[in-house]
C-alpha cells in the first residue's frame, strides 16, 4: 500500500517536444488563442479524479494516505529496557485516536533490526491524547526499522508505516541468518512447507512439533493459531499474510498453520511465525530466498537447524 516516489528531471527534452509539438500544429491550422467556455465549464464540473491504488509493500514510508508515523523515541540504547513512543497523525497533523480493530489488536508494532537477527511483535498502549507507547529490550546495537500496522476508523483498508529507529552501542553487522526449513525455539521445531512466488499467492504452512510428535495444543493468538510477519531483506519491506483458519473461541489446534502470501520481489526474506502453547507465546524464524525468474525460494538443507535468536514478543 506504500510506494517510494522516484522524480526524474526532463526539463530540456520536454521544452524541446513542446516547443516542436507546437510548431507542428501551427502548421496544420491557425492556433486559437481563444478560451474554450465548453471546456472550461466542462473542467469546473468533472469531478477530481482519484489517485492510483498502491499496491507495494508496506513500511516503506513515514507516511501515506494522509497518515504519518510520528516516532517520539528516534534511539534507545542497546541492552537496557527502554520506552518507546510514537504518535500516528492524521491529514489534519492531529493525533489519530480512533481505530478498527484487526486481529484483536487497534495497532501491531513490529520493530526489527536491519539484518533481521533481532525481532519484537509489540502491543503498544494508547493514551487518551493519542500517544502510543510500549517497553522493550534491544539487545544489540545498530539500525532498527519500527513498523506500525494498524487501520484508522475512517478508512476500509489498513496501512504499515515506518520509521528508523537507532540503537547505541558498538555495531557489528550481521550476515542475515542462513536459510533453512526448520527453526527449533524452546524445545519446539517447527518445519516450512511451501514456496514464496511473485506472481501468484502460494501457500506456505508451519508445522510444530515437540520431542518428535505433533503439537495439537496450539492455542488461539490474534484471532488464529499463529501469526505470521514477512520481511524482505534490505529495506524491511512488510509483506501481509492472511491466516487460512481462523480460532474459535478457546479451542485448540495443530499441529499444522497455513497462511497464503505473495512476495513483491525476488531476493531474501524472514519470516517470523508466532504460536501460543501453555500461554505462552514463541517465535521460530526462517530466512528464505527467492532467486530472479524462478520463483521458488532456496534453503539450506534441513540439518542446519539452530535457536532462532532475538525472538520475544511484548503485550
Amino acid at each position: 500500500m506504500n510506494s517510494l516516489t522516484k522524480i526524474g528531471a526532463f526539463g530540456t527534452a520536454l521544452a524541446a517536444t513542446f516547443a516542436a509539438a507546437y510548431g507542428i500544429g501551427d502548421a496544420v491550422s491557425p492556433v486559437d488563442t481563444a478560451p474554450d467556455k465548453t471546456a472550461h465549464a466542462s473542467a469546473e464540473h468533472a469531478p477530481a479524479s482519484k489517485p492510483v491504488a498502491d499496491t507495494s509493500p508496506g513500511g516503506l514510508q513515514i507516511a501515506a494516505d494522509g497518515y504519518a508515523l510520528d516516532l517520539r523515541t528516534p534511539r534507545v540504547k542497546a541492552g537496557e529496557k527502554s520506552t518507546l513512543r510514537f504518535v500516528v497523525r492524521g491529514a489534519d497533523g492531529r493525533p489519530v485516536t480512533d481505530y478498527r480493530v484487526e486481529h484483536e489488536k487497534e495497532l501491531h508494532l513490529i520493530v526489527a533490526s536491519r539484518d533481521l537477527t533481532t525481532y519484537r511483535h509489540l502491543h503498544p498502549v494508547r493514551a487518551e491524547d493519542g500517544t502510543w507507547s510500549t517497553t522493550t529490550t534491544l539487545p544489540d546495537p545498530g539500525g532498527y526499522r519500527v513498523l506500525a500496522d494498524f487501520t484508522p476508523a475512517a478508512e476500509e483498508e489498513g496501512l504499515t508505516l515506518g520509521a528508523d529507529l537507532a540503537v547505541s552501542g558498538t555495531y557489528e553487522p550481521a550476515a542475515l541468518p542462513a536459510a533453512s526449513r526448520t527453526a527449533t525455539v524452546d524445545g519446539y521445531t517447527v518445519e516450512l512447507n511451501g514456496d514464496l512466488s511473485t506472481d501468484r499467492e502460494s501457500d506456505l504452512t508451519f508445522t510444530v512439533r515437540r520431542d518428535g510428535r505433533p503439537v495439537t495444543t496450539l492455542q488461539p493468538y490474534l484471532g488464529a493459531y499463529g501469526h505470521l510477519v514477512a520481511l524482505r531483506s534490505g529495506d524491511l519491506a512488510y509483506l501481509h499474510v492472511h491466516p487460512h483458519e481462523e480460532a474459535h473461541g478457546d479451542e485448540t489446534s495443530g499441529p499444522r498453520v497455513a497462511f497464503a502470501t505473495t512476495a513483491p520481489s525476488s531476493g531474501g526474506y524472514r519470516l517470523f511465525l508466532d504460536f501460543k502453547v501453555d500461554g505462552e507465546v514463541r517465535t521460530a524464524a526462517f530466512t528464505v530466498h527467492l532467486d530472479p525468474g524462478a520463483g521458488q525460494p532456496q534453503p539450506e538443507p534441513k540439518e542446519h537447524e539452530k535457536e532462532t535468536p532475538g525472538s520475544t514478543h511484548g503485550h
